[in-house]
């Protein structure tokens, strides 16, 4: 009891109905200000390693309802969390937010991903120096988060989704085996996904590229093999070689992660010109980053009320 209470989780109530199966517990949490959090633990029924599932931010935890027994039946423990303003959870509701409240709201999902986390190691046979995190859309940038709040996350996936310059520096310096997935009809998704995954520095990290299939969740209706990569990648990154992944030797998703990791730097608009420059004293038409990761950056470059270097990153694109 009293290390539940360090860890700030409050139980509720933890319950199997008669529409509950064997094995799955639907748990109430309680967040640091008094929240009530909802989440779905389905047990492996064995000593085996832990995952956590973020939802996107059009759905909540039972997206994950026909993936997580998959995992389950592999080895694995998953805890799948409602955010708070979704779903279950309490909290006001995001949908009905300003974007100011709605920033406020998302600024207190790390710690209530956190409360989540602690009790999923908490459980009976969880290893906790084992765990995978899988987030899509909003969710992958909390899953990248937590990652680098806990070492003990050894493998990620990540759908869909983008994260801010604290992630992509902690993917650039973190040798996590990441798979991603995104599709050409879901807008800026594939560009996203190409742009994190090429900064991984783990060879095996993946990327399932679809023409077609929408946003996060939406994929696996017309790509149902995905949840088995799904499921075979966190099996061979969690349970067989924890925290590794196979070699993958057609990796044709990669970007040019130097530049990329450059752009992101103090001063990297500059570096970044002066890298074209150079290349281009080779080849005229050569270039060194997507137009698309130069807008970004600048726009967080504005979000932090850094003008100036909103402008050096939007003239280093100028210069493509």
């Amino acid at each position: 009891m009293i290390r539940r209470i360090l860890f700030g989780i409050a139980l509720s109530s933890v319950f199997c109905s008669a529409a509950t199966p064997p094995g799955v517990s639907v748990v109430d949490l309680t967040a640091a200000d008094g929240t009530k959090l909802k989440a779905t633990y389905f047990a492996a029924g064995k000593s085996g390693p832990g995952v956590l599932l973020m939802h996107q931010c059009n759905r909540d935890r039972k997206m994950w309802d026909d993936l997580a027994p998959k995992l389950a039946a592999t080895g694995l423990n998953v805890l799948t969390l409602d955010f708070r303003g979704f779903g279950e959870s309490g909290g006001s509701r995001v949908a009905d937010a300003t974007p100011q409240e709605a920033g406020k709201i998302f600024a207190q999902f790390p710690a209530d991903v956190d409360i989540a986390y602690q009790y999923l190691i908490s459980q009976p046979g969880v290893k906790k120096d084992i765990i995978g995190a899988g987030g899509a859309s909003c969710g992958v940038n909390q899953s990248i988060q937590l990652a680098k709040r806990h070492p003990q996350v050894k493998s990620l996936v990540l759908l869909s989704g983008n994260t801010d310059r604290i992630g992509r520096q902690f993917l650039h310096d973190s040798p996590l085996p990441l798979f991603g997935a995104a599709a050409d009809d879901d807008p800026g998704a594939v560009d996203q996904m190409t742009w994190i995954l090429s900064l991984s520095a783990n060879s095996g990290t993946q990327f399932q590229h679809y023409q077609n299939g929408g946003h996060g969740i939406e994929m696996f209706a017309p790509h149902p093999e995905l949840s088995g990569l799904i499921v075979n990648w966190f099996d061979t990154t969690l349970r067989k070689t924890p925290g590794r992944a196979p070699e993958n030797k057609s990796a044709s998703f990669r970007l040019n992660p130097g530049a990329l990791a450059v752009l992101d730097s103090p001063g990297g608009a500059a570096k970044v010109n002066d890298m074209l420059a150079q290349a281009r004293q080779k080849d005229p038409k050569a270039q060194v980053f997507p137009e698309f990761a130069a807008n970004i950056v600048g726009y967080e470059h504005l979000q932090s009320g850094d003008i100036k270097g909103a402008i050096e990153v939007v003239i280093s694109a100028a210069k493509r």
